[in-house]
Parts: structure tokens; sequence; C-alpha cells
């Protein structure tokens, strides 16, 4: 067992290896963009999965309806890498800014608290608690929309479709229904992510700064760190996002969710779109964490030439 917190080597653990935070906004920015992009369609696999969605490939092209029917169980993969991809730039943007927020304010809120003499499981933990609950609400008509839009069978064709009738079937309100169940699985999430990545950081040895291959070893601590705290995060959280992904789908609220997911599926509910999950959440998590500390080692390495 290691010991909490455990021993620090010299610089810290924020994205970047040892460099304030404060510095390199925008290397954090487009690295969540980028996470984004690439991760769009093991997303919209998740939302799929989890909302229960049923995935007819009719209309798709013959190779795509032929592999499909090999290899049923990858329906949703065919699926969500298949054109139209509905809301996709909002999507994209919408999961760029709110996890560029949450690591940013999280390392960023930790360099401050500890600069005030809070202590170093406060200072790790109350950022991405406050960040994340911030972000939720402020994101959570967004999340509703996209994940409402990735409904094959649903005749809404954008994002400002899905808002309006959303609105309109459900009032102003009904754009925030599901905000109670998606704290609760955003917020331990990213909390999760960010302890795990900041004790894994810790707890790996330190790079020689002299080393001729520190550039490498500091990428493969981060791959480390980034994958264990990217898996973490997204098996802690799955029944969560099974929940609230329910909430969306029928409007029930959090009890009535739960009792109608048990009563159709028993505990099995707790783990549905298990596997998509874990790569849906997991590598967008593990890759923004990586690709922040490539761009901050990049830019770091410009400035010293």
């Amino acid at each position: 067992m290691f010991p909490w917190p455990p021993q620090k080597h010299s610089g810290n653990t924020n994205m970047g290896g040892g460099t304030a935070a404060k510095e390199h906004p925008v290397e954090y920015f487009c690295a969540s963009t980028l996470a984004a992009v690439v991760n769009y369609p093991l997303w919209r696999a998740s939302a799929l999965g989890q909302s229960g969605f049923r995935v007819c490939l009719a209309g798709a092209n013959p190779l795509i309806s032929n592999a499909a029917s090999s290899f049923p169980a990858l329906v949703p993969y065919f699926y969500a890498f298949s054109p139209p991809y509905k809301g996709m730039m909002a999507t994209v943007m919408g999961m760029s800014w709110a996890r560029a927020a949450i690591f940013y304010g999280s390392d960023r809120g930790k360099e401050v608290l500890e600069s005030m003499g809070v202590s170093n499981t406060m200072s790790t933990v109350l950022p991405p608690l406050v960040v994340s609950t911030a972000v939720q609400c402020i994101n959570m008509p967004l999340v509703r929309a996209t994940i409402t839009l990735q409904n094959p069978e649903s005749p809404v064709r954008n994002i400002r479709e899905s808002l309006r009738k959303i609105h309109a079937s459900h009032g102003l309100s009904g754009l925030w229904h599901g905000t109670s169940a998606g704290i609760l699985k955003t917020v331990p999430k990213y909390v999760t992510a960010v302890v795990v990545k900041d004790y894994v950081g810790k707890a790996l040895p330190p790079v020689d700064p002299t080393s001729p291959t520190k550039d490498r070893d500091n990428l493969i601590n981060s791959a480390i760190k980034s994958s264990a705290a990217g898996v973490a995060g997204a098996v802690l959280t799955n029944p969560l996002d099974v929940i609230r992904n329910e909430m969306f789908k029928t409007n029930l609220g959090l009890t009535d969710a739960v009792k109608a997911l048990h009563k159709e599926l028993g505990w099995d509910f707790l783990v549905r779109g298990m596997s998509k999950n874990i790569v849906a959440v997991s590598i967008p998590v593990a890759s923004t964490i990586f690709f922040t500390d490539a761009f901050i080692q990049y830019t770091n390495s410009r400035e010293d030439c």
C-alpha cells in the first residue's frame, strides 16, 4: 500500500510535469479539444448503449450492414462511426470547454490552495469537486440535447431542434432534468480522475532532468497516470451514467428511473454499457491528460531552445 499522500519528489504533479498550470491555459484547451474530436464516435456508442436506444442499420452501407450482422455486439460501434454525425460540433465543443475547465481549474486551484497553506488532500479534492459541479450545471441542457439526439429513431435533426423539443415537451426546467444524476456521475468521475492522476504521478519514480531520454520518460509516466485516472473514473461512475441516460430517455425522476431500471434488468443495470463506457469515458479522460502533458512539454522545449 502506498501512503497517502505519497512522498513528494521534485516538481509537482500538475499536468506538464512541474510547470504552473496558469502558464498554459491554451494547452489545456487544445488538448481537451483534440481528445473530444478523436473520441466523439466512442462517446456516441456509449450514449447508445447506456440509453438503450434501438439501433437499426437497414439503410446503411451494405458493407457495414453485412459486418454488423456478423458481429451484432458491435452494432452500436458501426452506427456510431457512420454518418450522419448529428450534433457532432456542439458535442465536441461542449466536451472541449468542460474538460479543459475541469482539469485546468483543478490544477490551478490546487496551486492556489497550496500557496495558502491548505493541506494536500483538500487542495487535490476541493477544486475538481467545485469546478466539475459548476461545469455540469452549466453544460446540462447541451448534454441532454446531444444524448437525446443520438436516438436513431428520433426525427430530430440537430441540437437546436433537440433543445426546442425538450423545452416544448417539458418546459425550461426540462433542459436541466437529470442534473442530479449528472452531478452524481460527473463530479465523482473527475474527482477520482484528478486524485488518481496526482497519486500515481507522485508514486511513479521521478524522471532525471539530466537524462537524455527525459522527454520520453516524462511521456511514459504521463501515459501511466493518464490511463489509471481514466479507467478509475469510468468504472466508478458507470451506474450513474446509466441512471442519467434513463432519466433523459423517459423523463422520470432519479428514484423512479432507478426503480424502472431495476424492474427491467435487475441489478444488471449497474453494468449496462460498461464495456462501451470504459472505452468512451476512460480514453477521453486519459487522452486529455496525456495530450495536455505532451503539449506543455512541447511548449516548454520550444521556449528552452
